[in-house]
Parts: C-alpha cells; sequence; structure tokens
C-alpha cells in the first residue's frame, strides 16, 4: 500500500509542477501564435503540435538523446542541476511540459483568436498599454481557455506511459508514476493492486471529460 501511495502522490506532483510551468510558458506562446502575422507562425505552431501525432516512445527516445550526458543540452542541464536529467524527477518534468504542451497552448490559443480584436482596440481607446490590455482584458475573456488547458495538461500529465518510461524508467520514489505503478503490476500478475490504480485513473478520466464539458457549457452561457 505504501508504494501505491507514493506513486499516487509522485503523479500528483509531477501533474502540478507540470501545468504551472504549462501555463507560464503556453501564454505567450498561445498569445504569440493568435495574434502574430508572421508568415512562419504556423510552423511553429506545427512544431508545438508534434507531441499530439508522434508516438510517445519516438518522442520519449529522441528526448533521451538530447538530455544525455553527450549532447549540449545536457551537459548545460547538469551544470543547473548537478546531475543529468534522465532518469530523475526533474528529467520527467522536462518532459512532461514538451509531451503536454499542444494540450495547454491550443486551447488558450483559441481563446485568445475567439476574442477578436475589438476589446482591446476598446482597451487602448482608453490608454491602457497593451500589457494592460492584456491582463485586465485579454486573460480574463480568455478564462474558459485557461481553465481547460489547466485541466487537460494535468490530465494528461496523469496519463503518460511512454515518454515516462523513456526518461524516467522504473525507480520508486523517484520517477514510478501510476501509469508505469500500473504496468508494473501487471507485469508481476499483481492484479489487485492493478485493479485498484487502474479503477481510480477511470474515474479521474470520467471526472476530467465530465469537468470539460462543465467548462464548456459555462463558457457558452457566459458568451450568450
Amino acid at each position: 500500500m505504501d508504494a501505491m501511495i507514493e506513486a499516487i502522490w509522485l503523479t500528483v506532483r509531477l501533474a502540478t509542477i507540470t501545468t504551472l510551468l504549462l501555463l507560464i510558458v503556453s501564454t505567450p506562446l498561445a498569445w504569440w501564435l493568435a495574434r502574430s502575422r508572421a508568415w512562419w507562425k504556423e510552423g511553429v505552431g506545427a512544431v508545438v503540435t508534434l507531441p499530439l501525432v508522434l508516438p510517445p516512445t519516438v518522442l520519449g527516445f529522441y528526448l533521451l538523446l538530447a538530455l544525455s550526458p553527450s549532447s549540449p543540452l545536457g551537459q548545460a542541464a547538469e551544470a543547473v542541476f548537478g546531475h543529468t536529467l534522465p532518469f530523475t524527477f526533474e528529467g520527467l518534468v522536462v518532459a512532461s511540459v514538451i509531451y503536454s504542451l499542444p494540450f495547454v497552448v491550443q486551447p488558450i490559443r483559441n481563446a485568445f483568436e475567439a476574442m477578436g480584436d475589438r476589446p482591446l482596440e476598446v482597451a487602448a481607446t482608453l490608454r491602457a498599454t497593451p500589457l494592460d490590455a492584456f491582463f485586465s482584458v485579454a486573460v480574463p475573456l480568455a478564462r474558459g481557455g485557461f481553465l481547460t488547458g489547466a485541466v487537460l495538461g494535468f490530465a494528461h500529465t496523469v496519463g503518460e506511459f511512454g515518454v515516462v518510461l523513456m526518461i524516467g524508467g522504473n525507480i520508486p520514489g523517484e520517477t514510478k508514476v501510476l501509469s508505469v505503478a500500473i504496468y508494473d503490476y501487471v507485469e508481476t500478475l499483481q492484479w489487485g493492486k492493478a485493479h485498484a490504480l487502474a479503477g481510480g485513473m477511470v474515474v479521474f478520466s470520467f471526472l476530467v471529460i465530465l469537468a470539460m464539458a462543465l467548462i464548456g457549457r459555462r463558457a457558452t452561457w457566459v458568451g450568450r
């Protein structure tokens, strides 16, 4: 039971940290994708969306190479953290942010695009600076996108398997998250523990879908 609680706590911790970082990273990126007129912005958008179509093991493999001690990125990470990132919790966070990025960027981008230019034009006539208009007008109007992105980012991180297994392995208390723990229990024929964790994931998934439906209904009602 202690091992199960440990896996649950590690997963919640990973998903919380990842979601917070995703909101910080995704907000300016989504704003730029929604507002920029650069011809190459869709190329950037395609790169951001790649984790949606790439097999998790492929993404995990290339992240493993990119973060290896022999790579420039891996050496820079070692200088910052004091150790290499593969098979550590910090490595899981980096991989999770990259893997779940499109699930947060896209809803926020859609919310910014749906807002249109009019609210910002009105704010400009009231002498609001672009930064003031962003925080006082754009962010409140896009709150549905932020809520959707946060829920999807958290849920997607909780359900990760291929990427976390490639980057983190199966280290108890360090990288053994829920999805890896379920796989481990099935592999060792511990069906009761596998059922307990898998059943919890089913309930969690249902609650995520319900939350998304409620957010969508609320956004539609507010928009009327």
